[in-house]
């Protein structure tokens, strides 16, 4: 089985839908959630950990593999797979939005963009051919066309211009392709302009790829705008292709980008927070940083059954972070991996049970809880 994708069932009121998608090293639920691996690693956690918490699909990224170790050695060591003993379904995006990152070390010319390392300031070129060979050097389930993802702000014709290079360099992408046992899917963008997402959703939805990512998103756009723009292009995807939307973000962009349609996501938002002391919870955000939790006994979400919340109090997940341990990282990037994880989950069983509107108003109602302390009503879900 190299790559399969089927609708189980589609939500009555909104455009949600389950599915599943089939591939060489396992299935993938959707919608579903892919948290970031970038060097072959979800930042303080084993493959068994991902395992625990039912992760999957992991994202692992082209761009730092290319620079370190090379894809080279991890096709000599076996593959991706092999090299970071993940038996599960494997993502490789194709470096563009690491590239498109570092603006002031690359150059984008029609063959491909002229970049230095961040690492050692080498000089490479990455081209639309030379990101699929590296792919498929690494051997991930599913993979990606090199895209420019436009920057934002950019203007009309600017934008124009880089998606039609997308296209062009898609459809080198496509011809570039050789591995059967691989998805290659393609990105449509077209930046904050409706129209010219459509015309990119028209342009990379020709060349009939198994699966389409919607880019350029999660770049500092408005929540009306990011919403604008999918209303603009998911119904240009066709209805049994698996949509991608990267990047993005929240829980509440997952279950209203969800609601459209979308079918996957990936996010450094939960592993990232968590390094830093912020934790998603059925009632919102809470920072373990702060003072309130030095004494307090309560794990970090009462609701919550991962690892982290059986068996640690917020009083000892501060005392870690305050004292800069190893596993603070550790303990908060498992609790807000479960969160995310079990969202999907959940999310996947209300559209099975036609119920999205409920578990949507409900989810809502949750995060509107608010804590009274010593007198005074504050929203746990106020960015902080």
């Amino acid at each position: 089985m190299s790559f399969l994708f089927t609708v189980i069932k589609e939500d009555s009121i909104s455009s949600a839908r389950l599915g599943k998608i089939l591939t060489s090293h396992g299935e993938v639920n959707t919608p579903a959630f892919m948290p970031v691996g970038t060097q072959g690693t979800v930042k303080s956690l084993t493959p068994e950990d991902m395992e625990d918490l039912n992760a999957e699909i992991i994202l692992c990224n082209t761009y730092h593999l290319y620079l370190r170790p090379g894809h080279e050695v991890i096709a000599r060591l076996g593959g991706l797979h092999s090299f970071i003993h993940w038996k599960r379904p494997l993502l490789t995006d194709s470096g563009g939005f690491q590239i498109y990152s570092i603006s002031t070390l690359r150059k984008i010319k029609e063959e491909g963009v002229f970049f230095r390392s961040h690492l050692d300031g080498s000089s490479h070129l990455l081209t639309p051919e030379r990101a699929v060979e590296i792919q498929e050097a690494l051997g991930a389930d599913i993979i990606m066309c090199l895209d420019e993802c436009t920057p934002y702000p950019s203007s009309f014709d600017y934008t124009q211009e880089s998606l039609l290079l997308t296209t062009r360099w898609a459809e080198r992408s496509k011809k570039a392709h050789t591995r059967k046992d691989q998805a290659l899917f393609g990105i449509i963008q077209g930046g904050m302009y409706p129209d010219l997402r459509k015309q990119s959703a028209r342009e990379i939805v020709g060349f009939d790829f198994p699966g389409y990512a919607v880019g350029g998103l999660g770049v500092g756009e408005t929540k009306d705008t990011l919403h604008e723009i999918l209303d603009a292009t998911v119904p240009l995807i066709p209805l049994d292709k698996p949509r991608y939307l990267m990047g993005v973000g929240t829980p509440q962009d997952l279950l209203e980008c969800a609601k459209k349609g979308i079918d996957m996501f990936d996010c450094v938002m939960p592993t990232r927070h968590a390094r830093n002391g912020m934790l998603f919870t059925s009632f919102g955000n809470l920072v373990i940083k702060n003072a309130e939790y030095a004494d307090d006994p309560k794990p970090i979400d009462p609701q919550c059954g991962c690892y982290t919340c059986r068996h640690y109090s917020r009083a000892y997940l501060r005392h870690l972070f305050m004292a800069k341990e190893i596993l603070s990282a550790r303990l908060n990037t498992v609790h807000n991996l479960h969160y995310y994880l079990n969202l999907m989950k959940d999310l996947r069983e209300a559209i099975r049970a036609d119920r999205v509107d409920e578990f949507s108003r409900d989810f809502y109602e949750k995060q509107k809880t608010v804590m009274v302390n010593q007198g005074t009503t504050r929203s746990l879900y106020a960015v902080q």
